[in-house]
C-alpha cells in the first residue's frame, strides 16, 4: 500500500494546498485490501469534488502530459513519471432507459459518488495523503465474505449502466464472489437492456472475463441468467445433450471446461468458447448415436459472424475462425501423418500454431484416463515431429523453392495467371517433398510447363496464353 501512497503523494499534496480533498477509488483500493500487486502499467483512479477546470489548474504544474477526452464526463487524465492517472469529479449520473450514454451531473460528496459505482467491493475510497478508508456500503466486509452486491438496489445500478450485469460475471469468476439473490434476480429481469450497450463495450468486458484464471463461474452466470441470449446466444444453444439416450455431457458443459483448461490468453480462450458452436446446427442421430458432422466448418462461419457483431478486429476474427475450423484436424493424426500432412498442419495454423495445439489438448475433457493418455501421447508425438521438421527446414515460412521473378526469367514469360499457377505447383511440391535444391526446382518447373503445352525453358507461355496476360 505504501508504494501507491508514495506515488500519489505529490498529487494529493497539491490538492490539499488547493483546499480540495482527493481519494483513491476503484480497483486500486480493492486490490490494496486484498494485498494484490498491481501492474506497473496499471492506471490509478482518483476522485475529488473539484470540477474539471480546477483539476487541470491543480495538476498542470506536476503533470508531464494532460488529456481531456473524458472532460465532459468529469474525467481528466494525466501522466507523471510514466504513471497514468485519471481524476474524476464526484458524479451523480444516470442513464435514460433507451440511451447508451450517461446523463452526467457532478456531485458534492464522496458517499453519493460511491453510491453510483457498480459493486460494493468497488464502492470504497481511500483518502490521501493521510490514508483513511471511506466505506459507506460495507465493501470491505463483502470482499472478506466473498459477496457480490450493488451499493444501491441492483435494478437501479443495472438500469444506470447495463454493462454492469456482464461485469458481474467477471467479478464472480475473477474474485470468487457469490452474487446475492436480488442481484441475480435483477440481471434476469433486466438482461434485455444489455442490447443498448455497444458491441465494443461488450467485447471488451467479455475479453476481461475470458482471461480470468478460470472463467467458468462467470460463463455459467451469463447463461443461467439469460444475459448471454443478448450478446452470445450460441452459448445457450449449446446446452443440449450430446447423446439423449446415454446422457453424455452436454456441449455447453464441455465448452466451459475447455475454456478453463486453455491458457488465460484472449484468442485461444475465444476459440475455446466458440469451437463447438456449430454442433447444435449439425446434430444428427443414427444407429451409431449422435453425430456432428462438419460442425467445425459451420462453427467457423458462426464464430466469424458473432465476432464481427461484437466488433472484433479483422485479425482477431480470422485467427479465431481458423482455430475453430482446424480444431479437429489433429484427430486424423491417429491414422498416421506423412511429413506433408505435418507441414500442412503448421502452414494452416500459421502464427497461431501454439494456440491450436493448446486448444486441441484442452478439447480432451474425457474422464477416461486411458483415452486421455492416448490423446496426450499422440499430441506429444506430433509436436516432436514438428520440432524435427523445424530443424530440417524452414517449417514456419514454407514457400515455393522459386519466386515469381525466377519463374518468369526461367520460362521467358511475363506476369500473368500462369505464374501464380506455377508457384502453386511448386508450393505443392514443397509441401509434399520438402525443400528442393535450385536445379531440381527448375527441372520440376520445366516438366510442369511442358505438360501444360509450354515450350520449356525460355520457350514462352503455353498455347493460348499471352506473355503479359
Amino acid at each position: 500500500m505504501q508504494h501507491v501512497l508514495d506515488e500519489v503523494r505529490p498529487l494529493a499534496e497539491a490538492f490539499v494546498a488547493a483546499d480540495r480533498p482527493l481519494y483513491l477509488v476503484g480497483g486500486v483500493v480493492r486490490d490494496l485490501l486484498l494485498g494484490k500487486e498491481r501492474a506497473e502499467s496499471a492506471d490509478v483512479d482518483l476522485c475529488t469534488p473539484a470540477h474539471p477546470d480546477e483539476i487541470k489548474r491543480i495538476v498542470g504544474p506536476l503533470a508531464d502530459a494532460v488529456w481531456t477526452q473524458g472532460e465532459r464526463f468529469g474525467t481528466i487524465g494525466l501522466r507523471i513519471d510514466g504513471r497514468d492517472y485519471e481524476i474524476t469529479t464526484f458524479r451523480a449520473e444516470s442513464y435514460e432507459p433507451d440511451s447508451r450514454k450517461p446523463e452526467v451531473s457532478f456531485g458534492d460528496t464522496i458517499e453519493v459518488d460511491l453510491s453510483r459505482r457498480d459493486f460494493t467491493v468497488n464502492a470504497m475510497a481511500l483518502a490521501v495523503p493521510v490514508p483513511e478508508l471511506i466505506d459507506p456500503y460495507d465493501g470491505a466486509a463483502d470482499l472478506a465474505a466473498g459477496v457480490l452486491r450493488t451499493p444501491l438496489a441492483p435494478e437501479v445500478s443495472f438500469v444506470d449502466d447495463p454493462l454492469r450485469m456482464l461485469r458481474a460475471a467477471r467479478f464472480i469468476a475473477g474474485y470468487g464472489l457469490e452474487p446475492t439473490a436480488d442481484l441475480v434476480d435483477a440481471v434476469r429481469a433486466n438482461a434485455g437492456r444489455l442490447e443498448i450497450v455497444s458491441g465494443e463495450r461488450i467485447r471488451d468486458e467479455l475479453d476481461k472475463l475470458l482471461v480470468t484464471p478460470d472463467p467458468s463461474a462467470g460463463l455459467w452466470f451469463v447463461v443461467d441468467t439469460g444475459l448471454a441470449d443478448h450478446f452470445l446466444p450460441e452459448l445457450a444453444a449449446m446446452r443440449l445433450e450430446q447423446d439423449p439416450i446415454h446422457h453424455h455431457k452436454d456441449v455447453l458443459a464441455h465448452t466451459i471446461a475447455v475454456v478453463a483448461k486453455t491458457r488465460p490468453e484472449r484468442l485461444v480462450r475465444l476459440a475455446a468458447l466458440l469451437h463447438d458452436v456449430g454442433k447444435p446446427r449439425t446434430r444428427a442421430f443414427g444407429d451409431g448415436g449422435v453425430t456432428f458432422h462438419h460442425h467445425e466448418v459451420v462453427g467457423a462461419r458462426m464464430a466469424r459472424d458473432r465476432m464481427k457483431a461484437l466488433r472484433y478486429s479483422n485479425d482477431d476474427v480470422e485467427a479465431v475462425r481458423q482455430l475453430v475450423y482446424l480444431h479437429l484436424r489433429f484427430h486424423t493424426y491417429k491414422m498416421g501423418w506423412t511429413d506433408a500432412a505435418v507441414r500442412r498442419f503448421v502452414r494452416d495454423a500459421g502464427d497461431h500454431l501454439a494456440e491450436l495445439i493448446d486448444l486441441t489438448r484442452s478439447d480432451c475433457t474425457t474422464r477416461n484416463q486411458r483415452k486421455a493418455a492416448t490423446l496426450a501421447r499422440r499430441m506429444d508425438e506430433l509436436e516432436e515431429r514438428i520440432g524435427v521438421l523445424r530443424q530440417q527446414e524452414a517449417l514456419d515460412a514454407i514457400r515455393p523453392d522459386l519466386d515469381g521473378q525466377q519463374v518468369m526469367a526461367h520460362l521467358g514469360v511475363g506476369p500473368g495467371r500462369h505464374v501464380g499457377e506455377a508457384l502453386a505447383f511448386l508450393l505443392e511440391v514443397r509441401m509434399e517433398e520438402g525443400p528442393l535444391d535450385h536445379d531440381e526446382a527448375l527441372g520440376r518447373l520445366d516438366a510442369w510447363w511442358a505438360a501444360r503445352g509450354g515450350a520449356g525453358a525460355n520457350g514462352g507461355p503455353p498455347s493460348g496464353a499471352s506473355p503479359t496476360a
